[in-house]
């Protein structure tokens, strides 16, 4: 049995295989990950729970691709999950090997109680992954306008470039995110700056957003 399988296994059944086998929550699988792990990202609390209480140092233990239980609690999607972990002190901000991190994870997933859960512990907005993309990259080219203007009104930075030289409005652009691209506009986005190909938000919009844009934008039609 795989620790994904045990920790599917009902939960007093789990605790007498525990209690025959204690090496069950101390012992990691081809993937670096204790049961912890894949308790939190299953969102099993009660298992979660317990297994802290008697592994408390797994808190922030990490995966073979750098994730802590938090940011796989995070990735399932279990608000429960996410808020006794850090209640319990894990960090906010810690990153996996691409850099990710829970926030911008909870934006991709379209995790929006978590994402405001995670801001009022102190997750930090602006951060970046590996590739420069922030949370805000992320919902721009998805199209999660809501998330996207909360972010924006939490001091989001609008213009940050990633490693293509892209900002969020570019990705909006290029996606067909008409909605998100408006928002960014309205919040101060700037329509001209070029990334690595020389490229505007303007120059990847299709013509009825790219108009829509340059009047938001007070830029007239040469």
């Amino acid at each position: 049995m795989t620790m994904y399988d045990l920790a599917q296994q009902d939960y007093q059944v789990l605790e007498e295989m525990i209690s025959k086998d204690p090496s069950l929550i101390t012992k990691k699988d081809t993937n670096e990950r204790f049961l912890l792990h894949w308790a939190a990202l299953g969102g099993r609390d009660l298992l979660v729970e317990e297994l802290l209480k008697r592994t408390p140092e797994q808190l922030e233990a990490t995966d073979d691709t750098n994730a802590t239980p938090l940011v796989l609690a995070t990735l399932g999607g279990h608000l429960s999950t996410v808020r006794m972990l850090v209640a319990r002190g894990a960090n906010v901000n810690h990153k996996n090997w691409q850099g990710h991190f829970a926030l911008q994870y909870a934006c991709s997933k379209g995790h929006f109680e978590i994402v405001k859960f995670l801001l009022e512990q102190g997750a930090d907005i602006n951060v970046t992954d590996n590739r420069h993309d922030t949370s805000l990259h992320r919902v721009a080219s998805q199209g999660r306008a809501e998330i996207l203007k909360y972010l924006l009104d939490h001091k989001a930075e609008v213009n940050v470039q990633n490693a293509e030289g892209n900002t969020a409005l570019h990705l909006a652009c290029e996606d067909e995110q008409s909605a998100c691209a408006m928002l960014l506009v309205e919040h101060g986005a700037s329509g001209t700056i070029q990334n690595k190909e020389k490229k505007t938000p303007l120059d990847l919009a299709k013509p009825g957003l790219k108009r829509n844009l340059k009047n938001k934008l007070g830029i007239s039609d040469e």
